[in-house]
């Protein structure tokens, strides 16, 4: 009796085992994530996204393998530049796995070679630059480090994707040298600035005053204009009413003459609406008036009337 359930515990045991190692070598692989399947020590697959299954003892995973884009930060490596200034640069660098293989199988450690590999290939670079180079020309320094960086990983299933120049620490005297540098040329410009501004004020302040002339002068001459052409108006109104004034005279005359006619007045008559006609053409500005002849024996005539009728 003892016997069967001393058998009984060793079969449920058994039981248990198989199915702990058959759930063991049921294998899920998430997404943006690989596995490296070892056969007897020898390299076997490279399972991908999805359910997979092992052969219990004779294979099992070499690595697990990471094939998202991932980011490395190196700490400062001493450079030395073309005109001899030395430099420290710390460089971030962009890469992703693209043979999980390669990258199991390539290199023992991946990450400490591609750090070794972007010190090398940064000095190489910054050895044919000189200071003021390097300082204003990252992109071209970050274009050529990861093209040499990508040439040099591909057989280690690594895509070197960017590479970025994080910091440039020149020694402390050329930062101090850069610090006087810029701040002269900030003065310079500071100078040239507050000098094109008063050359713009004075011009815009000629300009201002010649506009001030110019209209002046304008209005002067418009003034002018309309000045003369108002005298010009009343001259034109006073010399119509003298003619209105001596043609109503005129006219006047004429009516007196034809009602004497109409009326039948003699010549003596006639005589003396001249005479008055005259008196009223010299309006007691004239200081001599000459008078025709017929005229002045007919005045005569009318006086020595005048005389014997007063007699």
């Amino acid at each position: 009796m003892n016997t069967s359930i001393v058998g009984m515990i060793i079969l449920a045991v058994v039981i248990v085992i198989v199915l702990l190692l058959l759930v063991s070598c049921i294998k899920i692989v998430p997404q943006a994530k690989a596995l490296v399947i070892e056969r007897l020590g020898a390299y076997q697959a490279t399972w991908s996204v999805g359910l997979h299954f092992k052969i219990p003892i004779i294979e099992r995973v070499a690595r697990r393998v990471d094939l998202k884009e991932q980011v490395v930060d190196f700490a400062p490596q001493p450079v030395i530049t073309k005109d001899n200034v030395t430099m420290r640069i710390d460089t971030v660098v962009f890469y992703q796995i693209t043979d999980p293989k390669l990258f199991c199988y390539g290199v023992a450690n991946p990450i400490m070679a591609i750090e070794n590999l972007t010190a090398t290939t940064l000095r190489n670079i910054i050895g044919d630059l000189e200071l003021d180079q390097t300082l204003t020309s990252r992109e071209t320094i970050n274009t050529k480090m990861r093209a040499s960086l990508d040439v040099a990983t591909d057989p280690w299933g690594i895509k070197v994707n960017r590479v970025e120049l994080k910091n440039i620490i020149p020694p402390a005297a050329i930062q101090d040298a850069m610090e006087k540098q810029m701040k002269a040329e900030r003065e310079r410009r500071e100078a040239i600035l507050r000098a094109e501004g008063e050359k713009k004020s004075t011009v815009l302040v000629a300009e201002g005053d010649k506009a001030s002339v110019i209209l002046k002068a304008e209005a002067d001459k418009q003034a002018a204009i309309l000045q003369a052409e108002a005298e010009k108006e009343k001259r034109i109104k006073e010399a119509e009413g003298e003619a209105l004034a001596i043609l109503k005279v005129q006219q006047a005359n004429a009516d007196g003459i034809r009602f004497l006619k109409e009326a039948g007045a003699d010549e003596a008559v006639l005589t003396i609406k001249s005479l008055e006609a005259f008196e009223r053409a010299a309006d007691g500005k004239a200081t001599k008036i000459i008078i025709p002849s017929e005229i002045q024996g007919l005045a005569g005539l009318v006086k020595s009337a005048k005389e014997v009728i007063v007699d």
